[in-house]
């Protein structure tokens, strides 16, 4: 029995540390590490849940600062991340090609108003 509880609490305590590290990873470095959670699934449904969880997570942690503009910005791109993220599950696991060409030109709309969107926040820093 005490051997077995080892064995459980091993796996779990690593799963435990690996949460705490990418909770404190960049944004870019944890987004690598949805996408391929994401990808690893063969669940698309899975997928958009996860793209779904991450986005909440982002917004939800976001420091509002009272700047209409510079709070807009930043509560927008995990609502853009999360847009893409959805897209390539569909190009990952859809089959209509009218759905693959939407989500093909959502990830490109979206990564272009995400670029735009940093771009804005570099250009006014402080806010």
């Amino acid at each position: 029995m005490r051997m077995t509880r080892k064995i459980l609490l091993a796996p779990m305590a690593a799963v435990a540390l690996l949460g705490a590290q990418l909770a404190g990873m960049p944004a870019q470095s944890a987004q690598m590490n949805h996408d391929m959670a994401a990808a690893a699934t063969d669940d698309p449904a899975a997928g958009y849940q996860a793209a779904m969880d991450k986005m909440h997570r982002d917004m939800m942690a976001m420091q509002y600062t009272g700047n209409a503009d510079a709070d807009f910005v930043r509560a927008m791109i995990p609502h853009h991340q999360a847009a893409i993220d959805m897209a390539k599950v569909l190009l990952d696991h859809g089959k209509d090609p009218d759905l693959r060409k939407l989500a093909q030109n959502i990830i490109t709309a979206q990564e272009k108003e995400i670029t735009e969107m940093e771009d804005w926040l570099d250009a006014h820093p402080g806010k």
